[in-house]
């Protein structure tokens, strides 16, 4: 159990601050995707995919004190904020996996849009079918986004820009 919760750990501290549970939520499951140990399951949800045992480690994680999660009033919604505690760094130095790759990617999925990495782990959880047909789902399963074909070749392209930096 413990071996899951800091593989989590590690994304927090390479990721730094991780502003919103969606982001979170996309992270984990791309860095997954590219082949990175994280076991949680994941099951397409209104915002792409969404793990709910990745949300019970983290608040596990917050309960030990370990990851620090607040929360403030942005506009009409409630916008999440994580970042590792002092507890959780110690927690760390015990027992972290390196994994460094993860760390750069991570870096560069935390720099983007939420909404991008919403489209960009939609790409990937249909990544068995061709791509017409993971266009024509993103078109029909995220209408309201209203994601256009340049958007879409764009998340192609990071997806690969990605797998070729775990490649180096």
């Amino acid at each position: 159990m413990l071996k899951d919760h800091v593989k989590l750990m590690s994304a927090f501290v390479a990721s730094g601050e991780i502003i919103g549970r969606k982001k979170l939520q996309k992270m984990i499951f791309i860095a997954k995707k590219l082949s990175f140990p994280f076991q949680e399951k994941f099951q397409f949800h209104f915002y792409g995919p969404y793990s709910e045992e990745l949300t019970l480690r983290v608040e596990e994680l917050c309960d030990m004190g370990f990851i620090e999660e607040v929360w403030e009033k942005k506009g009409g919604y409630y916008q999440y904020r994580y970042t590792v505690t002092e507890e959780g760094q110690d927690f760390l130095n015990v027992y972290e996996e390196k994994m460094p790759t993860l760390d750069t990617c991570l870096v560069n999925m935390n720099e983007k849009p939420s909404r991008f990495l919403e489209l960009v782990s939609t790409v990937l959880f249909f990544d068995d079918l061709d791509k017409e047909d993971v266009i024509e789902k993103v078109f029909t399963l995220k209408s309201k986004q209203k994601y256009t074909l340049e958007e879409i070749e764009e998340a192609y392209h990071y997806i690969e820009s990605l797998q070729k930096t775990i490649a180096q």
